[in-house]
């Protein structure tokens, strides 16, 4: 029984990393090409701050 498992366990992982993407030459929702010039690789934390909301 703990050898199905082991087995089954592995199996699910294997599938779940090989669905993983290591590299992308292009945005995962616009679909854009990625490039060496693009202005997200200048983009800081702070760039992305969002105000708490006022209630």
């Amino acid at each position: 029984m703990l050898h199905k498992s082991l087995v089954a366990l592995l199996m699910i992982s294997a599938a779940v990393l090989s669905a993983c993407e290591n590299t992308s030459d292009t945005y995962p929702v616009s679909g854009e090409q990625c490039g060496p010039e693009d202005p997200v690789k200048k983009l800081d934390a702070a760039d992305c701050y969002i105000p708490p909301a006022v209630n």
